[in-house]
């Protein structure tokens, strides 16, 4: 599961649909595998506006990446400084989670993650 997928997902129990607690969802006793993968400066282009950044920032965080700036940079800040662009090109791109969890930080349910799929189905009684 590529660490980009963290920034689209929140929890499925019914009773956190409301909570804004529920996203973003908290990597646990995550194994990170890294791909190399070109550069696309297009799909990062398109994906800056589209990201929840603070998000972002926490799931980064949590997986021990360097600290992201409070405010995103444009893509014309991220052309012209190739580490930044390198830097989110392989947190958003090439990293991977292959096993651990995501815990809901509203209701604590944890979403297993095995071999880089998480399981988002629920026990029936948390439908």
């Amino acid at each position: 599961m590529k660490v980009l997928t963290l920034n689209f997902l929140t929890c499925a129990v019914k009773a956190c649909k409301t909570s804004s607690n529920s996203f973003p969802l908290h990597p646990k006793d995550a194994e990170l595998v890294h791909d190399d993968v070109e550069i696309n400066e297009q799909l990062l282009s398109n994906l800056l506006s589209r990201l929840d950044w603070n998000a972002l920032r926490v799931t980064s965080t949590e997986l021990g990446f360097p600290e992201l700036p409070e405010l995103p940079p444009t893509f014309e800040e991220l052309r012209a400084d190739e580490k930044k662009l390198k830097d989110l090109h392989s947190l958003l791109v090439e990293t991977q989670i292959m096993e651990g969890k995501l815990v809901c930080g509203n209701c604590g349910h944890e979403y297993a993650i095995r071999e880089g799929i998480a399981n988002f189905l629920l026990p029936s009684h948390l439908v």
